[in-house]
């Protein structure tokens, strides 16, 4: 395996700051010794935090970090004020960053792209948030945001920061059923949405959803619409498109300061119980750890980098790391609307050399896809200029890893391979780049701040290495999940019952190595049960792309008679292994016989079917419940979340013919 055969190391230390002091409204750069600063921030957190915090404009500078006095409803900077709004923009414009490149949209499916500097995005953003206003949007109403991947998006989400109004962004590609939910779930009074937006190159509509999504009772009173498609929509009383608001709006230039524990908006996320949880962050906490996490991690210098992450503004990562983190550190950040291959295979790293993109952060399984294509394509373009590379949403497996370190970085970029979740707000789990010894494929380490531990079935810590349990966080930590709205009982249950109410439960299955490093596993419900052995579907999807026949796999567990649970492999082979004549057996055995020898023949899968495309939802992530439907012969859930749907009714008629 790839993680066997290199070990990268990197001298040098990390430019960032951890301890985090000020300097012009950013972090300043600093030396330090990561091992012992991380004890320390162990030995006493509030005082970590606090200093971190320092990266913040306070209205009211907070001398407290945490209340746990109603664990685990715990409380960050109790005692201060600030606006999230005036961090990401006002600041920079008053220290001098009015004309700097804030936000570059790109989009691959228009041909076009424009830079809005910070000065004129927080024009933008305060015309909008008198828009809301006038609209009757007040401090702690629920403004649902339901965009493409447009600049529209990201200035939705600071207008209603800039009034104290509580963000929901429902991601583009849910249905009106799904949408409906969540507007009603969380009352909301207003709803932003475009004409529609482009799946595939080709338009694709979102107002029709909305219109559906808030007929009959409900509480939206205004829609505002931004024309994008130019698609004909039916406009009714409640609706006002967006450009002409703005044209008429009085901008919210004088900035209202809230508590830290202010909501600052709702996401909802898939729910065991298949109801949404609607996890809310507020504003205090959560805005110094993302901004603390982007600069240490990603080791973004404002004056120097351009930094791009492809998540999707509808998921958590584009909250942190695209609205949030970023723009309060004072980034040049490119926002991307398109798939990597549209309208080439190559758009990607066209973009990473005409615009000089210095740290790159993606999802693993959009690295796979482009290990599918070839290393040839970015071979092509000048990526020079990357520094640092990201991988986020799924555990990368090794091989994967070094095709992104070679072809992409060079041979020299370290990559951050990051853990963290919508609940935790902000990267928990990391290496950190230019100090850590890195291990491909590994999570590795919590940043400085953040204490976790991996139990066994009893919840007790260990240590052995490759002993399989379950990741807990120890320690609270300022960008964690403040509920579940509406529903404090469920919060609790979730993430506080399992193991007791002093661990976070993360529902992920992890183990250490020999070196102490964490991997993660993924979801608990991914790590099978096979004759008792416990095995990682990670860690057989790693073993099968280790093979060079195949491109990208997705393994789940599906229910057995006789061992419990078997394994169930979906491959995509790549391009030269797929046999003329069609006829894949000989192949399939093969993996199988190879996924006995990487990992042991407990691991051989019981199945494994080639397949042309896997099921992902437009922030990258493979939807393996809809695959373990069709493992154990259910009927497909709900596929409105993928990028494309019609790719499971393709492996149903695969499976049956």
């Amino acid at each position: 395996m790839a993680h066997e055969r290199f070990v990268a190391e990197h001298g040098g230390e990390l430019t960032r700051n951890l301890a985090i002091t000020r300097q012009d409204g950013c972090m300043t750069d600093v030396t330090f010794d990561h091992a012992s600063l991380h004890v320390r921030s162990l030995d006493d957190p509030e005082g970590f935090w606090l200093e971190a915090a320092s990266g913040v404009d306070w209205i009211t500078r907070p001398k407290r970090a945490l209340d746990a006095s109603s664990a685990p409803l715990y409380r960050w900077f109790p005692d201060a004020r600030l606006n999230t709004c005036y961090n990401a923009l006002d600041r920079h414009v008053i220290t001098g960053r009015a004309d700097q490149p804030a936000l570059i949209h790109d989009s691959a499916v228009t041909g076009t792209s424009r830079t809005y500097t910070y000065a004129e995005l927080l024009d933008e953003v305060a015309r909008l948030a008198g828009v809301l206003q006038a609209l009757g949007a007040e401090k702690g109403d629920r403004v649902v945001i339901y965009m493409p991947m447009i600049a529209e998006a990201v200035i939705s989400m600071l207008a209603c920061a800039r009034i104290g109004a509580v963000h929901s962004v429902v991601f583009g590609g849910f249905s009106a059923d799904a949408l409906r939910t969540r507007i009603a779930d969380g009352e909301a009074k207003v709803v932003i949405t475009a004409d529609g937006g482009y799946r595939r190159g080709k338009p694709s509509a979102l107002k029709p959803a909305v219109d559906e999504a808030v007929s009959g009772e409900t509480s939206v009173q205004r829609v505002l619409v931004v024309k994008r498609t130019g698609e004909d929509v039916t406009m009714g009383d409640k609706d006002m498109w967006w450009d002409e608001a703005l044209e008429a709006a009085e901008p919210v230039v004088e900035v209202e300061n809230f508590d830290a524990e202010h909501p600052l908006f709702i996401l909802y996320t898939s729910g065991t119980t298949g109801k949404p949880k609607g996890i809310f962050h507020t504003s205090g906490g959560y805005l110094t750890q993302a901004a603390y996490t982007n600069a240490v991690v990603h080791d973004v210098h404002p004056d120097t980098d351009v930094y791009w992450c492809t998540a999707d503004v509808g998921w958590i990562t584009g909250h942190s790391y695209i609205t949030y983190g970023p723009l309060a550190n004072g980034a040049t950040q490119v926002m991307y609307e398109g798939t990597p291959d549209t309208p080439h295979q190559g758009r990607w790293w066209e973009i990473i050399a005409d615009k000089k993109v210095s740290i790159f952060y993606t999802a693993p399984t959009a690295i796979r896809t482009c290990m599918k294509w070839g290393e040839e394509i970015p071979q092509e373009y000048d990526l020079s200029s990357i520094r640092v590379l990201g991988s986020v949403g799924e555990p990368i497996n090794p091989e994967a890893w070094m095709w992104f370190r070679d072809v992409i970085g060079a041979g020299e970029a370290p990559i951050v391979d990051t853990w963290w979740q919508t609940e935790t707000g902000a990267i928990m789990i990391s290496p950190l780049p230019g100090v850590t010894t890195l291990e491909p494929g590994s999570a590795q380490r919590p940043v400085p701040g953040i204490s976790a531990e991996i139990l066994d079935d009893e919840g007790k810590p260990f240590t052995e290495p490759e002993k399989v349990g379950y990741l807990v966080l120890t320690k609270p930590w300022p960008s964690m999940l403040r509920g579940i709205w509406g529903d404090p009982d469920r919060y609790r249950e979730t993430y506080w019952s399992r193991f007791g109410p002093e661990y976070y439960f993360a529902g992920d299955g992890a183990k250490y190595d020999a070196d102490g490093n964490i991997w993660l596993l993924g979801r608990v419900d991914d790590v099978m049960n096979v004759s008792g052995h416990r095995l990682s579907t990670a860690e057989i999807e790693s073993a099968l792309v280790s093979h060079p026949a195949v491109a990208e796999a997705a393994v789940v567990g599906a229910s057995d008679e006789m061992t419990g649970q078997a394994v169930c492999a979906f491959v995509i082979l790549r391009g030269a292994a797929v046999p003329a004549d069609g006829d894949t057996d000989a192949v399939v055995q093969e993996l199988r016989a190879h996924v006995g020898k990487e990992i042991g023949p407990i691991a051989k899968p019981r199945s494994i079917m080639v397949v042309t495309e896997l099921p992902k939802t437009r922030s990258g992530k493979i939807m393996r419940r809809l695959l373990r439907d069709l493992a154990e012969g259910r009927e497909v859930g709900d596929a409105t979340t993928l990028a494309d749907s019609s790719v499971m009714q393709t492996i149903q008629q695969g499976m049956t013919g």
